[in-house]
């Protein structure tokens, strides 16, 4: 990840854990002069971080803002691959359609696009997602996994329970329900959308593009009326402010590790932990797919990843793909 000097300016203070760093030290090793040093000092701060000026000695950091900046999310990453290309944007239409930009043009295993606002976020089927400045996490992973297409189909079932595991290891008290295929609720309603695209030829994955977003930092009033019912956050679950930075993180730490796991053993090594998180399996559901609409039991889900639905008449219905409704 290439750094600017801001950001190797910032990379110092943070080092400094609440000691003065002098600012003409600063402009000493970093070959720059006080001028260009006191410039980016300024830029820090319209980004949010605070700082007091100690006579002689130089800077203090004093806070931080709740950023997704690359430097933010460096702090906390614990990954070989995963997160350690950023591309961060204050305001940005869909980190998706970037990514798919960004997988075409051979960006690396494990490059994330994340943005502090999306102006066109949208879900599956086209759906459009609110994606307001600075309260979730908007962002897409590009994921190289050496699988087929169609044992790729099963991967966002894996990355639901890789966010499900983050959450958890971060907010104990928060116990997120995976529905099928790639929704994430809290006390039944939606926190989480996956959503999972494919760049293939016809025997090989070239690139899986992994649209996740988050209901992080919301409060019941940043919810639209259409969707107060059945939208709540992790701010509301946990109730604490949440550390973004640190939860995304802590996302691509498990995400590193699960499809890992997906690639060496394939998805019948996690097909277990899914099932254990899973809010579908033995319920009454309603599916909607293109053509119709029917009931049932959902009894489990296959080696594939596949949805398997009992009816009324004791017949057993697969299911690729199609909305799931909780009866």
């Amino acid at each position: 990840m290439s750094i600017s000097m801001k950001d190797e300016i910032l990379r110092r203070l943070l080092a400094a854990n609440g000691e003065a760093v002098s600012g003409q030290e600063l402009a000493d090793t970093l070959n720059v002069s006080r001028t260009a040093i006191w410039k980016h000092m300024q830029g820090l701060q319209e980004e949010g971080y605070t700082f007091e000026t100690v006579k002689k000695k130089g800077y203090i950091l004093t806070g931080v803002p709740n950023s997704l900046s690359p430097m933010q999310i460096e702090l906390f990453l614990n990954t070989e691959r995963f997160g350690r290309t950023i591309h961060h944007f204050d305001v940005v239409d869909s980190t998706q359609t970037i990514a798919h930009k960004l997988a075409q043009e051979g960006a690396p295993d494990g490059t994330i696009v994340i943005g502090e606002e999306q102006t066109a976020g949208r879900g599956r089927m086209a759906r459009p997602w609110e994606s307001a400045h600075g309260t979730g996490i908007w962002m897409t992973i590009i994921v190289r996994p050496d699988v087929t297409p169609q044992q790729a189909s099963s991967y966002t079932l894996v990355v639901a329970v890789a966010v499900s595991k983050a959450i958890k290891a971060l907010y104990k008290n928060v116990e997120p329900a995976i529905k099928w295929p790639n929704d994430l609720l809290i006390n039944g309603k939606k926190c989480t959308g996956i959503l999972t695209e494919m760049q293939a030829e016809a025997d090989c994955v070239q690139a899986l593009l992994v649209g996740i977003g988050i209901n992080a930092n919301q409060v019941e009033a940043d919810f639209s009326p259409e969707i107060a019912d059945i939208a709540t956050s992790l701010r509301l679950a946990a109730g604490e402010e949440i550390n973004r930075a640190a939860l995304v993180a802590t996302i691509l730490q498990y995400l590193e590790q699960y499809t890992e796991i997906f690639v060496k053993e394939s998805f019948t090594s996690i097909k277990k932990e899914w099932e254990q998180a899973s809010c579908t399996i033995g319920q009454r559901i309603e599916v909607t797919t293109i053509r119709e609409r029917f009931e049932g039991v959902a009894s489990g889900i296959t080696d594939e990843g596949v949805l398997q639905l009992r009816q009324d008449d004791g017949t057993v219905r697969t299911i690729y793909s199609g909305d799931v409704r909780i009866i």
